[in-house]
Parts: structure tokens; sequence; C-alpha cells
């Protein structure tokens, strides 16, 4: 019974630290945001526009000065769909709530569908891997098969 309290406990945690994490990700504050989430030296990112999965996290001054420019005046707050977690990983499956200025544009909605897999290190938890879509919104067969064949893509 006392692993599960324990278990729980450290859930409850990275979800609190994560929320606060991805809160300050979209304002734009990647100092608070690197202090509150450690990623892994074999971190995988599948991020929201696509594309070939990232691995390795770069987080050099010129790469979190880079972030702190492309994430303005957001908000977010995280809705927990489901939590997974052994004594060493934990996995945390949400939708990011989220609005702010990306990229130059003007504040928007960006919600996200979001899985993310902490491992323990030591005392600790590091982020592995996260793979994040915007499909929180239904966009049928017929939208979902033309992203598919490439067919809606920014040029």
């Amino acid at each position: 019974m006392q692993q599960t309290v324990t278990a729980r406990t450290a859930v409850d945690d990275l979800v609190d630290c994560t929320a606060t994490a991805i809160s300050a990700f979209m304002r734009g504050d990647m100092d608070r945001y690197f202090s509150l989430i450690t990623h892994s030296n074999d971190f995988t990112l599948m991020a929201p526009f696509g594309g070939e999965p990232t691995r390795g996290y770069q987080a050099a001054p010129e790469r979190i000065a880079e972030l702190k420019r492309y994430f303005q005046g957001g908000e977010a707050t995280i809705e927990v769909v489901e939590t997974y977690a052994t004594a060493d990983m934990v996995v945390l499956v949400m939708i990011e709530r989220q609005h702010g200025e990306v990229g130059g544009l003007p504040d928007q909605n960006w919600s996200l569908r979001v899985t993310q897999i902490y491992r323990r290190r030591g005392s600790g938890w590091e982020l592995v891997h996260r793979h994040a879509d915007p499909l929180v919104r239904n966009i049928g067969l017929n939208t979902a098969a033309a992203v598919a064949r490439g067919e809606l893509r920014d040029n």
C-alpha cells in the first residue's frame, strides 16, 4: 500500500510540475521552464508541426533565447487524460489547453494532445519523450487523409 501512495504522489508532483512548466513555456519564460523540466540526453520529440522526430535536446543559451522570442504572452493549463506509473517511469497523457503568440502569429488557441514520458534519474525525473499534435478537435477522415498525403502543408 505504501508503494501505491508513493507512486501516486510522484505522479501528482509531476503533473503539477508539468502544468507549471507548460504555462511558463507558453509565456516565453524559458528560464522557469528549464528550472522545472530536465530533458534526458536521449530525449525524443515528435513536434506538433509534424516532420521527423528529433533526438537530443539543446538547452544552449542561443536556443533558449530563440524560444523566448518564439513563444510570447501565453497561458496554459493541462487536462490529464490518463497516467501510467512504475517505480522508474511515468507517462502523462494530457491535453494542453493553451493560447499565446507563437512564431510571430497573433494570440490564438494552441491546444495540443500530448504524451510525455518521464524516467527516474536519481531522486528526480527527466523528460525522455514528448509527442504533441494539434488534433484536439476532430478533423475528419478526408482532412486526415489529405494531411497524410502531404496535400495540406505550410508552404
